[in-house]
């Protein structure tokens, strides 16, 4: 029987949940090297829970150079099957003011500086992204938002640009014609690497600021930014605490993230190297060893 474990990926002004007092901060190593800092490995009610803050701890690390690859690897070495993203965005929608909450379904990815794929070498597989997150963490996302008394939204479309400048005016209408709902830097390729490493994935947005298109948000600034961080990084440690308590009670076994390679790898199995086979060891040795 699997055991399920929750990890929690923190962005932007989440680095860190204080109220885990049983703390153990591993360093680990991959293949495509270190994480973006040493993982949080703490109990709670029981539990054993993981936090990765995304951008290090102190925020050092850029969106385009954050080592996703690594980051994934390295939660899957951990033996972890769900992880939650709680990410700072940008508004594309009136109705989505600062310090609401979105729960994610679908992405519009935009990157184009980042390593995508675990198959990038050797070994090609080409998972389904139709559905990038998972149905029954979503709904233990709602539960935990609604026991915290946070406004959100329940769907919604993420636009992952490359970054770290902000949106043109241009660029943020046009998003916005696409019927977009939110704009970030970092839920790409997380979230493509995360499938194909079959750990399901569920995405918290949380409204820092009207983007561009906005007459007064026509110019971002960090410090505007980071005064609606603190409060939703507050809120966003109250959902988490209940994420622990109820994600074990919503997972689907048919979720299709479960044995999504089984049917994704194409190379001819006398094609694949012991190097690659090794490397991908993690990710991907439950088909890959057969």
């Amino acid at each position: 029987m699997t055991t399920n474990k929750l990890a929690i990926i923190g962005g932007s002004g989440l680095y860190d949940v204080e109220e885990f007092k049983d703390r153990e901060l591993l360093d680990l190593q991959t293949p495509w090297g270190k994480p973006s800092d040493q993982i949080l490995k703490t109990k709670y009610n029981s539990k054993e829970v993981y936090f990765l803050p995304r951008h290090g701890r102190g925020h050092f690390v850029s969106p385009s150079k954050i080592n996703f690859r690594a980051n994934i690897d390295a939660l899957k070495q951990l033996g972890v099957t769900d992880i939650v993203s709680v990410s700072a965005v940008g508004s594309l929608k009136e109705n989505l003011p600062p310090g609401k909450f979105v729960i994610i379904d679908q992405f519009i990815d935009r990157t184009f500086a980042r390593n995508k794929t675990f198959f990038d070498d050797e070994i090609v597989a080409h998972v389904s992204m139709a559905h990038p997150t998972s149905n029954g963490l979503m709904n233990a996302c709602e539960e935990s938002i609604k026991k915290s008394n946070i406004e959100y939204q329940r769907n919604g479309i993420y636009v992952v640009m490359e970054g770290p400048q902000f949106s043109t005016l241009a660029e943020s209408n046009l998003y916005r014609s696409w019927n977009a709902d939110v704009i970030g830097m970092t839920n790409m390729p997380e979230a493509k690497l995360a499938r194909e490493a079959e750990i399901r994935y569920a995405s918290v947005s949380m409204v820092t600021d009207f983007d561009c298109w906005h007459p007064d948000h026509e110019n971002v600034d960090v410090k505007q930014v980071i005064k609606v961080l603190l409060g939703n990084a507050e809120k966003a440690k109250v959902m988490i605490k209940n994420l622990i308590d109820n994600f074990e009670d919503n997972i689907d076994p048919n979720d299709p993230t479960n044995n999504c390679l089984d049917v994704a790898i194409i190379t001819a199995p006398e094609k694949r190297t012991k190097k690659t086979i090794d490397k991908l060891k993690t990710v991907a040795g439950r088909v890959l060893n057969k």
